[in-house]
């Protein structure tokens, strides 16, 4: 005799019925839980991977905290940099200059000239190691700013067809400015660029970084923009990038209101709301799929009931209480669910760790970029698979499953066994 509860029983055994279309239906429910749990874990995660990627990126290249003068250049760099410096939670600041320019190419033969419109940064070599990761990501050529060194991304070189060693002009906005000041002048003066040549191109992991940044000497930008001694502002990292407010509160009060500093996350404030705010709206808008799962499975349950009206006034008859009979159903509704959500978790874990190459094979099928890196700036699908997700996924998927069967479960409880004998 089996020592299982009848309720269990009942349910493992009317999940199988002979004869009738209700076991498609169940079928067809437990298919829908695992198609909606599968895809807010996939969504879920891919949204979590850009969101965590793109902070990586944004940590590893850009500064935690920017410090400058409040409308004008800094002068005395140096003092603030010992004062920022002290503070226990910075671990490095560098100076830097920061600005756009007109890149031309220099091609070796009669090949017209490439054109592009980047930031050049200007890096101390000596101190760059501390602020970013860009030394590390070089990927041809070296990290050499010396004399007329240019470090540039790999998809500005791209674009501009250019490689190490290759020499490019760079105009700055003055000498554009006298440029059009001078413009049709019979006493107009010719204003030539500054030669530079490729010395490295890095790869980030980030397109817009590997596209709209060149980096030299900070003595090169500075004559670039007549700064003299002076810089455009520090860039300063933290040990910690997530005590950023906490931290420019106190450099605040230690350099006085003369002084702005900006965080990385009001920077990038745009780009990581709009981030959480989708996550939030497909989460919400695919759990609809789960809900719908839910209605199969009330009609499925609600089907039941009527199909087993002379079973369940046998058993009340037998002295079965209301809570049996309702224990039943929901049981049946529990077994759907656990066997949608595993299916479920299980498709979408596969989805995710074969998501790459699913990638490169439809896109190979389709002929076009599913996931181009000039839109999206990954090379890459990112992923994360949280755990704290995954368990809102699941425990709700399974939860909205059980609610799915409470109606007709407390419809079958409420049947009167001389009612349901007497019709049937």
């Amino acid at each position: 005799m089996s020592r299982l509860p009848f309720e269990l029983l009942l349910a493992l055994r009317y999940l199988r019925p002979k004869r009738t279309f209700v076991s498609i239906i169940t079928l067809i429910s437990i298919v829908g839980v695992a198609l909606g749990v599968a895809v807010l874990i996939i969504v879920i995660s891919v949204m979590s991977g850009f969101d965590h990627d793109l902070r990586a990126k944004i940590l590893g290249f850009n500064a935690h905290l920017r410090i400058a003068t409040r409308g004008e250049t800094m002068e005395n760099y140096d003092a603030v940099m010992t004062l920022v410096a002290a503070n226990k939670n910075v671990v490095g600041v560098a100076p830097y200059v920061l600005g756009p320019v007109l890149m031309e190419t220099e091609p070796a033969t009669e090949q017209q000239p490439y054109f592009a419109v980047p930031y050049v940064r200007g890096a101390d070599p000596a101190r760059e190691n501390s602020v970013s990761v860009l030394p590390k990501s070089i990927i041809a050529g070296k990290f050499d700013l010396s004399r007329r060194g240019l470090v540039i991304g790999t998809a500005l070189a791209q674009s501009l067809n250019l490689a190490v060693g290759d020499r490019v002009s760079i105009y700055s906005p003055n000498d554009l400015k006298k440029m059009k000041e001078h413009q049709g002048k019979s006493d107009g003066e010719a204003v030539l660029p500054d030669d530079y040549t490729v010395t490295g191109i890095f790869d980030v992991g980030y397109y817009d970084y590997n596209y709209s940044i060149a980096v030299t000497s900070l003595e090169n930008a500075q004559d670039l923009y007549n700064l003299g001694d002076s810089v455009h502002g520090l860039m300063v990292m933290l040990r910690d990038p997530y005590q950023a407010v906490a931290v420019s509160n106190e450099l605040a009060t230690a350099l006085g209101p003369s002084y702005t500093i900006t965080t990385w996350m009001q920077e990038n404030s745009a780009i990581l709301g709009a981030l959480i705010v989708e996550k939030n709206v497909m989460f919400y808008l695919l759990f609809f799929i789960v809900i719908v799962a839910a209605l199969c499975i009330l009609s499925a349950q609600i089907t039941f009931v009527v199909q087993k009206t002379r079973e369940i006034g046998m058993l009340k008859a037998l002295g079965a209480t209301n809570l049996q009979i309702s224990g039943v159903f929901l049981t049946q509704s529990a077994i759907i669910g656990v066997l949608g959500v595993l299916a479920g978790y299980g498709l979408g874990i596969l989805a995710l760790t074969y998501r790459n190459e699913f990638l490169q094979f439809m896109n190979h099928w389709t002929g076009f970029e599913l996931f181009p890196a000039s839109i999206y700036g990954f090379s890459a699908l990112p992923a994360v698979i949280a755990v704290r997700d995954i368990a809102v996924i699941c425990g709700s998927s399974f939860i909205i499953c059980i609610l799915g069967g409470v109606l007709p479960a407390w419809r079958a409880g409420r049947l009167k066994p001389v009612e349901a004998l007497r019709y049937e």
